[in-house]
């Protein structure tokens, strides 16, 4: 076989990103997979903010500008994939389960230089896992509409602010009807859902930064660490401080 029908091997970057850093808006021209094997990474959009701890890996698709933030000390593996490989199918970013197989390889790939056989073969292992890779909900939408974005604001701001949609909608001038609807057009779901979507990123966040369970569902709106745990195992199946 000639080398010109080869697999074309995939570019790879492994790096640290200190906690708290972050990397500014740009955009690739191919497709992603982010992967941080400590820590908690985020990548944000226009159109959200997805979050990955250890157990996940984030899909980036060519041309979506995108910026990037460490909670935790993130040891970041990168690997590129020309357009024309998009195993997923995806043309917006995705959180995708890592199992112990898919991680081993991420790891062992980016370890890798040159192109040699064995690169290749591994690499087409990496993409057929990544096809069976299930998609994660570990996504938080934005609002577009600046009523319903400064709502958002505030709540990003203090995810442990109690108050309904109504008196959220009291303070800045629109009615709960207006919001809701808002809620389902923009965020794709009810406001409760997305406060709770919200709650546990920034759960998420927080735990990277070794805080204790205690602290963090104080922080994060929860009237008991036993209500936070049981509404965190049922999102990600597992307790928190486990992954």
């Amino acid at each position: 076989m000639s080398k010109s029908r080869h697999m074309p091997v995939a570019p790879t970057t492994h790096r640290e990103l200190a906690a708290g850093s972050g990397i500014d808006p740009h955009r690739h021209d191919d497709n992603q997979i982010h992967y941080a094997a400590t820590g908690v990474l985020a990548v944000t959009t226009d159109a959200g903010r997805w979050l990955a701890p250890a157990t996940k890996a984030l899909w980036v698709p060519a041309g979506v500008t995108h910026e990037h933030r460490a909670y935790g000390r993130i040891e970041l593996h990168l690997i590129g994939l020309p357009v024309t490989q998009n195993p997923l199918g995806l043309t917006q970013p995705a959180v995708l389960a890592v199992g112990p197989l898919l991680r081993e390889v991420i790891i062992a790939y980016t370890a890798m230089t040159g192109d040699t056989p064995e690169r290749r073969r591994l690499l087409a292992v990496l993409l057929d896992q990544l096809r069976r890779s299930p998609q994660e909900p570990i996504r938080l939408p934005a609002a577009r509409d600046a009523r319903l974005a400064a709502v958002c604001a505030r709540l990003h701001a203090d995810p442990a602010d109690a108050r309904t949609l109504g008196e959220f909608g009291a303070e800045i001038g629109a009615s709960e009807r207006t919001l809701s609807r808002l809620c389902r057009a923009e965020l794709g779901m009810s406001f409760p859902q997305w406060r709770t979507q919200l709650r546990l990123q920034h759960a998420l966040m927080l735990l990277a930064e070794d805080l204790p369970v205690t602290t963090v569902a104080h922080r994060c709106g929860w009237a008991t660490p036993s209500a936070f745990i049981d509404v965190f195992r049922r999102a990600f199946g597992h307790t928190p401080g486990r992954g």
